[in-house]
């Protein structure tokens, strides 16, 4: 194969697409009865949605670190935090695809980043910045930028908080 597939660019795509292709093939009369289409169908949009729940996963790691960052700036592991971001933000760019932005669970993934904040504050005797708005200050778009711009972030979380 000389040309870039689809799977290689875009595997969320890729995927739904294949998995469409599969129930069309599976409900034609003169398919295959010994294949089972439906679930093979699913198994490849589970690889859609596996890629998908990474990103998600990293971008809530990016959100809890900054979250961490704006609500102890004095804490010790500060720059620790700073530094995850960067590895983060790095793993994200590589893993996000644009067919993505639709999927991704904005809301929700910015509730997990204050849940895991939360925890990792209170194990370092620090809180959570009081009155974080119920939707995410910062856009997806600000959070992929290339390079990230992290004390924007933190100025966007801090001054979210101070209006609410």
């Amino acid at each position: 194969m000389d040309h870039p597939s689809l799977y290689d660019d875009d595997i969320v795509t890729w995927a739904e697409t294949q998995a469409a292709a599969l129930r069309e093939l599976g409900a034609r009369a003169d398919s295959s009865n010994a294949v089972d289409w439906e679930n093979v169908a699913e198994e490849i949009e589970s690889v859609g949605r596996s890629q998908i729940h990474a990103v998600e996963s990293l971008l809530a790691q990016i959100l809890s670190h900054l979250l961490k960052q704006v609500s102890a700036p004095a804490a010790r592991a500060n720059i620790h935090w700073r530094e995850e971001v960067l590895t983060f933000h790095a793993a994200v760019v590589v893993r996000y695809e644009n067919s993505m932005r639709q999927r991704i669970r904005w809301d929700q993934t910015w509730k997990l980043a204050q849940t895991i904040a939360n925890s990792s504050l209170i194990a370092y005797g620090d809180a959570l910045l009081p009155r974080l708005p119920e939707a995410c200050p910062i856009a997806l778009e600000e959070i992929l930028a290339q390079p990230i711009d992290i004390d924007a972030a933190l100025r966007r979380i801090a001054d979210a908080t101070s209006q609410h």
